[in-house]
């Protein structure tokens, strides 16, 4: 296992017609761990899925996938389901989430992940309710230090309560971060009023080595501290649903980042302007060059636009992305 992801798993009803729902499997983080097994990480899966229908169907569906479920727990209470309706720009949701299985994620015992896992990320839904909140940060927490934290707040305000509450809440979580993936609509409600620019310092000063910021189909751009910005545009594709672009994005820049080599968060960012790419004497590895993050970034906006060229959430193959980026730009 080299990447583990934390959160919900669900099924998506998009709507196809008036009351009419087709469902899909879905949820950000389940999405996220079958999009990086997908392209080729072992990735391992930590949840409680239902034994309804609707829970045996997904723990199925990441088996299938090829997602690492020995961190799955079951339960008798229902699964989490969530109801979609597509617009030209954007989706909106309802979720029917409580007291449902995932939420009530709350292992008296936490998680022994193994030795070769570099990357735990969490977010998401999943963080809006109780007993699962507080144990995934009991595990962000306790993992800190040994893997490579990543937080998506995959944010979604019709959910919030107390919207003043859930951006103080951010704040503690975005510290916990070593990398921080989030989409424009992410930072304009976490902290509105913000630039990106002025947003991703905001985040940067709470202690994440990097941030990387997507703007759907006008690209992504790394922030760190003390460096220019860095942009990538987003690949031109016909757009089928957008439905789990950023998921796939989240889970491409992790498989990206591990075939540049970058195990540790010391290698995300320099510690300072004047730190060569280099090892240092004391034996530290490389930080990651410009080109290289270029590269990882064109890695994770391809896999995401891949996704949005077909319905629900389908994440490429590592055969499919690497076809598609070995045709000229």
């Amino acid at each position: 296992m080299r990447i583990a992801i934390v959160g919900e798993s669900l099924i998506d009803f998009t709507a196809t017609g008036p009351l009419a729902f087709q469902g899909h499997e879905g949820g950000g983080p389940s999405n996220c761990a079958v999009a990086a097994a997908r392209l080729g990480q072992a990735t391992g899966y930590i949840s409680q899925l239902s034994r309804d229908l609707f829970g045996e169907r997904l723990y199925a569906y990441l088996g299938a996938k090829g997602v690492d479920l020995r961190f799955v727990l079951r339960s008798d209470a229902p699964s989490t389901l969530a109801f979609v309706e597509r617009t030209p720009t954007s989706n909106h949701y309802a979720f029917y989430m409580q007291g449902t299985a995932d939420t009530l994620w709350a292992p008296a015992q936490l998680p022994e992940l193994p030795q070769s896992c570099r990357f735990l990320q969490f977010g998401s839904i999943a963080l809006l309710q109780e007993p699962a909140a507080s144990r995934i940060v009991d595990l962000v927490r306790a993992e800190r230090g040994r893997r490579i934290v990543v937080f998506d707040p995959n944010a979604r305000p019709t959910l919030v309560r107390d919207a003043q509450d859930y951006r103080a809440r951010c704040q503690g979580w975005l510290a916990l971060a070593d990398l921080v993936k989030l989409s424009d609509e992410d930072a304009a409600y976490i902290l509105p009023g913000l630039s990106a620019d002025q947003a991703a310092a905001a985040v940067l000063a709470l202690g994440p080595r990097a941030v990387v910021l997507t703007r759907g189909g006008q690209g992504a751009t790394l922030y760190r501290a003390g460096q220019a910005p860095l942009a990538v545009q987003a690949p031109v594709v016909p757009v089928v649903d957008t439905i789990a672009a950023g998921d796939t994005f989240g889970a491409a820049l992790m498989v990206a980042l591990l075939e540049q080599g970058v195990e540790s968060a010391g290698q995300l960012a320099p510690a300072s302007a004047e730190r060569s790419p280099e090892a240092d004497a004391s034996g530290a590895p490389p930080t990651l060059s410009d080109d290289a993050w270029r590269a990882v970034l064109r890695f994770a906006a391809m896999a995401a636009a891949l996704n949005c060229t077909r319905a629900g959430a389908s994440p490429p193959t590592r055969a499919e992305l690497d076809m598609a980026l070995a045709r000229p730009e």
